[in-house]
């Protein structure tokens, strides 16, 4: 049960640690590095950043990240790549175009329809009861 126990911990160590070990020598340059790397999604687990990612591709692209801020590129030409490369679900927040639109507007949109729905189920249903003179009265009711 011990030797179970300890190769959980050193496995989840491991882990751990091989997230990021890097850092950039500029402390300027890895500030830009780790808001840069907590806005950019990973492609594999979809649900986190690339930084707090295990998967190969998240290593990757924090290494892209790391090699573009050493080449002197801005925060906005990483992002225009990583955008090029992986389209807009790589970001966070996509930008505001049409190309994006549902993306953006998606959840409103299903609320509302949602909403109408509910409503018309509840009026159809109201309607019903009130209309239904064949229906005996329950008891406890009226």
């Amino acid at each position: 049960m011990r030797a179970l126990l300890a190769t959980l911990l050193m496995t989840f160590a491991l882990g751990a640690s091989a997230i990021d070990t890097e850092q950039l020598a500029d402390p300027t340059l890895q500030a830009r590095y780790d808001k840069l790397v907590t806005e950019l999604r990973c492609l594999v687990c979809q649900s986190g950043s690339i930084a707090e990612s295990n998967a190969a591709l998240a290593g990757d692209l924090r290494r892209e990240v790391r090699t573009m801020l050493r080449a002197g590129k801005t925060d906005g030409e990483i992002r225009r790549f990583m955008t090029d490369r992986y389209g807009d679900f790589v970001l966070y927040r996509p930008p505001l175009t049409p190309r994006t639109w549902l993306l953006w507007f998606a959840p409103v949109l299903l609320l509302g329809i949602g909403g109408l729905v509910a409503y018309r189920v509840i009026s159809q249903r109201a309607r019903l009861v009130a209309s239904d003179p064949d229906e005996p009265e329950q008891p406890g009711r009226g």
